[in-house]
């Protein structure tokens, strides 16, 4: 201070240009330097690499966001949102605790964002609900899991819509944006979400609430009422994990695992889903690939060992791309509300199981969003995609039709459909779609029983094969239970040279040899297998049946 003072004029005393410039050209310098020198800095604070990796010990959602579709955006305007520069400055200073309890750790794992700035100040700076989206079409590149990993592909017409309802639009995925919609979730994942209020374009007010909903309706100021927008569906657009199932589909589609390995997508599926405690962990259980093969594969091996390393060093790279047990973090720890097959997703609301007062029910059927979907295998000559709904019977009309329609079938249905197997997975017919028949969907509300009590529908729960059977079996009457339940590894395509699906392959037994000794339950390997807990779901009776015809001599 006392250095300062020197610059101060006393009474009488003047100064000259040059006393002056010192302290002012001080000044000048500093406010210069910070001219320089805080753009540069608010820019690095603003970018990707900072809140990755110099800020926050994040790698998983750094890594994520790298092969997102939103890479070039800028974290900070989804997490801090754009806005007047010193807004975001004080947005950004109360951010700083986040700092902190980097420092100190003070943060729980997995982590998981605490806040978020609104859609309509992040999402929709660029991306406009208003803006009608033409339907447009996805297809899904996917395998079985068979020895051959043999390729198929789902197509699907996207509705995504949107758009005013006053220009004609407003309708599809994106009506939900358009149109008022609020919901109560029970989570903070908001996974369950038991009441909907919808209101319409007309002002009509709508409530849906699902069956054993805990919500009092009567006193709804209790609860957080959430308002739906882009995040409520796309929460994981900048930071997804794909799920094993997907990861493998990729691999094997662009060829970075060879189809050639047998039953390479279920065994690579299995051990991307297994639970470990560490990456080491994982990685030495992928290793394990190796001594699989050679053991239970050694014909195939002894040509395609390369194929086997090629295949666990990529399986290595998914794992640790999409899975980080260190930070209690996987494919599964953040639910993608996107589609309803790995997690609830749409289904949270469209489970059929969201009822109005007067009985109508949130719409489940599968062409509100998409077409039904078509399955397509190689060699399939001009596949049909139904891309409309012409007229609809006033039974399709019902909002709860969907779940209705596996008991309401019958010779009308094939009036406008084809209607071979009805229920199957065979895709022979509209009635035996394996997209539609071959997934359990455990998200949506089809095997409820309080859905069925208020449905009045009678469910049915199927019968195993022989299960009421109590004669003397024969290989005629037990070759269906075989083609069921083992045919896909023991079929056309034999695992371990074992073809259990004609009774001359059956007695000629595996590489390693027999499996069924006649006379012999005991001595026989099939029994030993099946009973200790084997991949078939056979059940104990059975079982009886299989050792009751083995005693019995193998009769055909």
């Amino acid at each position: 201070m006392a250095w300062f003072q020197r610059f101060i004029p006393k009474r009488g005393q003047t100064f000259t240009l040059r006393d002056l410039l010192l302290p002012f050209g001080l000044i000048a310098a500093g406010f210069g330097v910070f001219l320089l020198t805080a753009p540069p800095l608010w820019e690095y604070s603003n970018s990707a690499a900072f809140c990755g990796v110099t800020c926050h010990t994040m790698p998983p959602e750094y890594a994520t966001f790298l092969e997102s579709p939103h890479a070039r955006v800028p974290c900070v305007d989804c997490h801090i949102g754009r806005d007047l520069l010193l807004v975001q400055f004080f947005r950004k200073a109360g951010h700083m605790r986040l700092i902190a309890d980097t420092v100190f750790e003070n943060y729980h794992l997995p982590i998981r964002s605490a806040e978020m700035r609104p859609a309509r100040e992040t999402c929709e700076q660029c991306h406009s609900p208003e803006t009608y989206s033409d339907d447009s079409l996805q297809v899904i590149h996917t395998y079985d899991n068979n020895r051959t990993n043999d390729p198929y592909s789902i197509y699907l017409m996207m509705h995504t819509g949107g758009g005013s309802e006053r220009e004609g639009l407003g309708r599809g995925i994106h009506w939900h944006i358009e149109n008022p919609i609020t919901y109560i979730a029970l989570d903070p994942e908001e996974q369950e979400i038991p009441w909907v209020r919808v209101q319409t374009a007309s002002g009509e007010i709508i409530e849906y609430n699902a069956i054993n909903s805990p919500v009092d309706r009567e006193n709804l100021n209790q609860y957080e009422l959430h308002e739906m927008d882009c995040i409520t569906c796309h929460n994981r657009v900048a930071h997804l994990i794909d799920t094993p199932n997907r990861a493998i589909d990729t691999a094997l589609q662009i060829g970075a695992i060879s189809r050639d390995i047998p039953f390479i997508r279920a065994r690579a599926i299995e051990l991307l889903s297994s639970p470990y405690v560490s990456t080491s962990e994982a990685l030495q259980s992928i290793a394990s690939l190796e001594p699989y093969y050679s053991e239970n594969y050694p014909e195939f091996y002894a040509e395609g060992s390369e194929l086997v390393s090629a295949a666990i060093g990529e399986l290595s790279t998914i794992y640790q791309e999409t899975n980080y047990p260190e930070q209690l973090l996987s494919y599964d720890t953040h639910p993608n509300n996107v589609g309803h097959r790995d997690a609830p997703g749409c289904f949270r609301c469209h489970d059929g199981e969201h009822f109005t007062d007067t009985g109508e029910v949130i719409r489940i059927e599968c062409n509100l969003c998409h077409t039904i979907p078509t399955v397509v295998r190689p060699g399939d000559i001009q596949p049909v995609l139904a891309l409309a709904a012409g007229v609809e019977p006033t039974t399709h009309l019902d909002s709860t039709w969907i779940t209705r329609h596996a008991t309401a079938f019958d010779a009308s249905c094939s009036t406008c459909h084809t209607t071979a197997n009805p229920g199957g997975i065979d895709n022979q017919s509209f009635c035996s779609n394996s997209a539609c028949h071959g997934s359990a969907w455990e998200y949506a509300g089809f095997d409820a029983p309080g859905l069925a009590t208020i449905l009045d529908i009678y469910q049915v729960t199927a019968v195993p094969l022989l299960e009421d059977f109590e004669g003397d079996p024969t290989y005629t009457i037990l070759q269906p239970l075989f083609v069921q339940e083992c045919g896909a590894c023991h079929g056309q395509t034999p695992t371990n040279g074992l073809r259990v699906t004609d009774y001359a392959s059956l007695l000629a037994g595996s590489d390693s040899g027999a499996v069924v000794v006649a006379g012999a339950p005991d001595e026989s390997r099939m029994i030993d297998v099946l009973s200790g807990g084997h991949f078939a779901p056979v059940t104990d009776h059975q079982i009886e049946l299989l050792i009751k015809w083995i005693r019995n001599g193998l009769p055909e």
